[in-house]
């Protein structure tokens, strides 16, 4: 597994870029939906998933790719054949000014998850670029952290000039599982508004009591965890992509007392709303 600072006293924080590669066989499901504090890279070389993001799902063929912000919640699963695949973690402090600077039209694009599907004619230099780094990862040395970090600017870069934007799909689903879905995104197209479990049970068809036992079996939080970390995601883009006032951003994205706003997010962020918006974007 990846070297995390940290790893001891559970803040699971990457002291670099890193890189996985390896095959999962059908049958294999992931564990349920998690989030994590660094960005996932997800890429399909050879094979078939379906990748859950927060209430979309995505069935992800060769050459389709998810890029994973922090804090977002996602799962996988492998249904049938095998699937290889490869997974780049970092920071935001690994991501280049270039990269930013080429960004600029597009200042939450780190803070909202995307699926894209790599062209044919980019994927060669893709998984060779791939290749490379999971080759430095069996062979570890001290310039490993650098060499890393410049292969993720260049891939980065590959990816931006030879892709396309997927969209997601919940066909195919189970049934339960759907209606969980509907319960995320309903949570989703509401956290702005004064919602209670009552509504989101209704929205899934599900009872309140069962809908709570549901989607924390099937999720891993709880619903009003879920709506939380939805509102607080929102919030951070917000930060990011507007100038307006912590109290405005957060009323609009569902918190109706500002100060347990400021508690929720420095407890999910590790800092408060405005040293996350000077620092993300200082970098």
């Amino acid at each position: 597994m990846a070297n995390y600072r940290g790893e001891k006293d559970g803040s699971g924080v990457l002291d670099r870029v890193y890189m996985d590669q390896t095959t999962r066989e059908a049958g294999i499901e992931m564990r349920a939906q998690h989030d994590h504090n660094y960005f996932e890279l997800y890429l399909v070389i050879r094979g078939f998933c379906r990748y859950t993001i927060q209430d979309s799902t995505y069935d992800l063929h060769d050459g389709d790719f998810i890029l994973i912000p922090p804090h977002t919640f996602h799962s996988t699963r492998y249904l049938t054949g095998s699937c290889r695949r490869s997974i780049v973690f970092f920071n935001r402090s690994d991501i280049g000014s270039y990269i930013l600077e080429q960004l600029s039209d597009q200042p939450d694009y780190f803070s909202f998850a995307h699926a894209f599907h790599l062209r044919e004619e980019s994927r060669g230099k893709v998984h060779s670029l791939y290749t490379r780094m999971a080759a430095e990862e069996k062979s570890p040395d001290e310039h490993t952290p650098a060499l890393q970090e410049l292969y993720l600017q260049e891939l980065l870069i590959l990816l931006l000039r030879g892709s396309d934007i997927l969209n997601g799909s919940t066909k195919e689903v189970q049934t339960a599982d759907r209606q969980i879905l509907l319960a995320a995104r309903y949570i989703n197209s509401n956290y702005m508004n004064p919602i209670t479990a009552s509504d989101i049970a209704a929205a899934a068809g599900f009872s309140p009591n069962y809908l709570s036992r549901k989607f924390r079996q099937e999720v891993g939080i709880g619903v009003h965890e879920y709506l939380v970390t939805t509102r607080l995601q929102h919030a951070a883009g917000e930060l990011l992509s507007t100038t307006d006032s912590i109290t405005d951003i957060a009323l609009r994205c569902g918190f109706s007392d500002s100060n347990y706003f400021k508690d929720a997010f420095k407890k999910k962020y590790g800092m408060t709303p405005r040293d996350y918006r000077n620092s993300e974007k200082a970098l």
